[in-house]
């Protein structure tokens, strides 16, 4: 089964600013490039999606230091790279077209937030079809919210996504 490995909205603005900080930050970095050296060992494409906003004045506008993607992340030449300006990667985006053009039948997912772009993105993949898709547990994050500390959220959201939208792994990263 080809696969794609899609790393949703890992961007600056996650790390510069206190009150954005992701959960376990480094450590969900760290997990999301062995992520990606497993998948280029594997031939398996890497396909990075970043927020972009129309607002010329947003932090998320395209060129600004929180929208470029997280200079900890291992990004090469041969990935993909796509912009979006919704909470769906799919939406108005060429992601599923290069999906279906590449044959990829498969989409192992990180990223963040986990409640916002990342759910997204996942159940927008399982409506277009990709239903075998898989997560590997310490791959994406959020920030704390206002009902909801962020571990919460995370295991509200893999408990309601796995078996459902796609499979969570709660295991040694392994491709």
């Amino acid at each position: 089964m080809k696969q794609a490995l899609i790393v949703v909205d890992m961007q600056e603005v996650f790390f510069n600013h206190p009150q954005n900080y992701l959960l376990n930050k480094e450590q969900v970095v760290v997990n999301i490039n062995e992520l990606i050296k497993q998948a280029r060992e594997k031939n398996i494409q890497i396909i990075f999606i970043q927020h972009t906003s129309q607002d010329e004045e947003h932090t998320m506008f395209e060129g600004k230091d929180d929208w470029k993607l997280h200079e900890g992340l291992v990004i090469t030449s041969t990935d993909k790279i796509i912009q979006k300006s919704k909470w769906d990667s799919f939406y108005q985006t060429e992601l599923l077209d290069y999906l279906r053009s590449n044959d990829i039948e498969q989409l192992i997912f990180a990223g963040a937030q986990t409640e916002f772009c990342f759910d997204t993105t996942i159940r927008a993949a399982f409506s277009a079809g990709y239903q075998q898709n898989i997560l590997f547990k310490e791959t994406h994050s959020t920030v704390n919210g206002a009902v909801l500390h962020a571990s919460d959220i995370i295991k509200h959201h893999e408990s309601m996504w796995n078996n459902r939208f796609l499979t969570v792994i709660d295991s040694e990263i392994k491709l």
